[in-house]
């Protein structure tokens, strides 16, 4: 799955004209506990600037790289409107017409960040993508990732730490 991710992101250079953040917490900073399984879990505000010209949809998959088990999927979301420039706090499933895959829990939603100990990296990660995707089921990451492969027009990306004493 990190080949993937890697392979995707060899392809696709970060646009520095399209850049993702949150007012709760900044890049490669805490992410606040009320957005985590020690606090409320609700998702956390997200906004974006405008993604690059010929962008016909969007879509939000936030992981934890450094889950014992490989990769941990907290949320994806996809078809979210290219004229769209934020997320509130508290998204529940599929915002704004957008649609919702799977996360590693096998859930639609945002999952908060719940590490078993240690500090951790939660990537949250916005593709900008040339058209619009349709699935017979919700979709989990490496699904989705593969139908957009060679349709990445740019990728934002905004990391927050979180961590637990065992």
């Amino acid at each position: 799955m990190g080949l993937l991710c890697a392979a995707l992101s060899g392809l696709v250079q970060a646009d520095s004209a399209f850049v993702l953040s949150s007012p709760a917490f900044g890049n490669h900073k805490a992410i606040p506990v009320k957005f985590t399984c020690d606090g409320s879990g609700n998702s956390p505000p997200l906004f974006w600037s405008s993604p690059p010209a010929g962008t016909q949809s969007l879509a939000l998959i936030v992981t934890d790289p450094d889950a014992p088990g490989g990769v941990w999927v907290h949320w994806v979301l996809y078809d979210l409107s290219p004229g769209l420039r934020g997320l509130k706090s508290h998204i529940v499933h599929s915002p704004h017409g957008s649609k919702a895959g799977r996360n590693s829990w096998g859930r639609l939603g945002y999952g908060a960040p719940c590490p078993p100990s240690g500090h951790h990296h939660y990537v949250f990660r916005l593709y900008a993508v040339d058209k619009t995707l349709s699935f017979a089921h919700p979709p989990f990451r490496k699904v989705l990732l593969s139908v957009i492969h060679g349709h990445i027009l740019a990728i934002a990306t905004l990391v927050g730490v979180y961590g637990r004493s065992k």
